[in-house]
């Protein structure tokens, strides 16, 4: 299990005996995840940041969230493809914080090309993190998101807009919509909230 750290890179300490709310944002690096880790700070959450690779972005991420009145934020990295990566995700925020209320997975790729022209490798890696990456978010979220919490994903308006050289990315987020639609109405009756 990978060892959570604090902002400033040191191991985090042991959780206060107040629990707070506890959100996992992955991709929270960067980007709406990084905007949405400060909004979760700002509103008491203690912030799981999930990051793949730029540690750096992250930790500074987390530095923002307690600056922004976060009980705590740790970072953790994980490639949400992997489904072990995750499962320790999960593991690490459970350990330093007793559970999660929260999964915002804003983690993605975004790739443009015409469909005619468009490397088959690069379609494979970004439905790989697109689509593989948030059912193993998600399948994980629905085992240990604790009752009454929510889970959020993001799609895109380019699914309805159908813009040239969009293809790709929008049948990747077509699924995530089809996948998210279908996560709701598996946990209906569960206390558990999603949005996309």
């Amino acid at each position: 299990m990978p060892i959570p750290t604090t902002h400033d890179g040191t191991a985090a300490p042991a959780q206060p005996s107040a629990s707070p709310r506890v959100a996992i944002v992955t991709g929270g690096s960067r980007g709406i995840g990084r905007r949405t880790v400060g909004r979760l700070a700002a509103d008491g959450y203690a912030v799981v940041v999930g990051y793949a690779g730029n540690q750096d972005e992250a930790e500074a991420a987390a530095k923002e969230a307690a600056a922004n009145g976060s009980v705590r934020a740790i970072t953790v990295r994980a490639d949400v493809a992997d489904e072990h990566a995750v499962a320790a995700l999960f593991d690490a925020a459970e350990a330093e914080f007793g559970g999660v209320d929260v999964v915002v997975h804003a983690a993605g790729r975004a790739h443009t090309a015409p469909i005619a022209e468009l490397d088959l490798a690069v379609l494979d890696d970004l439905h790989r993190a697109n689509i593989r990456g948030t059912f193993v978010v998600v399948q994980q979220a629905a085992r240990r998101v604790r009752p009454g919490g929510a889970i959020v994903t993001f799609s895109t308006s380019v699914v309805g807009l159908a813009f040239p050289n969009y293809g790709a990315y929008s049948a990747s987020k077509g699924a995530v919509e089809a996948l998210t639609l279908i996560l709701a109405r598996e946990l209906r009756g569960r206390a558990r909230r999603r949005w996309r």
